[in-house]
């Protein structure tokens, strides 16, 4: 897993205002099956367990390798295709104000208090995933359920660039897993 910037830190209970949690999925890439509805229920039940409530969205993208090796060097500074990027969105990073020209808010527009919470973005590579499954994870679907859930730990501050991190991380990982993953549909 590469992230294109450090966490601030494992964040849990990220709440936006009232409102309901959406998970935009898309797959964006025509050489494997994706269940998008599947791995949707898989994203939103770990963030939900991890606290995530309230008006706030996530994006999880599944994309063909010439895409994701384009991110991976553009946000990575590295070469060829990659398993997964995740990119938080953290707090501190969403202006809220005027928009988007500078002007006021405009008779039809909403006060502030109406953006959601962003999350932040998932991008995996199916591709890479079916090649990684037999040595890593066992199945094509137990690769994308562990890359989904890495991901979304990703975004929600977690790493594993320290033997501690990794240990609590995988951890957290096997735990989401368990609880929220069943294998063969």
């Amino acid at each position: 897993m590469i992230r294109p910037k450090p966490p601030v830190g494992a964040r849990s209970r990220r709440q936006g205002n009232e409102g309901d949690l959406e998970v935009f999925v898309a797959d964006e890439q025509e050489d494997h099956l994706v269940d998008v509805v599947r791995w949707e229920k898989l994203a939103r039940s770990v963030l939900e367990h991890e606290g995530v409530s309230g008006d706030a969205e996530m994006s999880l993208l599944f994309v063909d390798e010439a895409t994701i090796a384009e991110l991976n060097g553009q946000f990575m500074g590295q070469q060829g295709p990659t398993d997964v990027l995740a990119f938080p969105i953290d707090d501190e990073d969403v202006l809220i104000g005027r928009s988007p020209d500078g002007s006021t808010s405009g008779p039809e527009r909403g006060a502030s208090s109406e953006v959601p919470l962003l999350i932040g973005d998932v991008v995996i590579c199916p591709a890479v995933a079916q090649r990684n499954a037999p040595t890593h994870a066992g199945t094509y679907d137990d690769e994308l359920a562990l890359l989904i859930v890495h991901g979304i730990l990703h975004v929600l501050g977690h790493d594993h660039a320290e033997p501690e991190e990794t240990a609590v991380m995988q951890s957290k990982e096997l735990e989401l897993l368990s609880r929220f993953y069943r294998g063969e549909p």
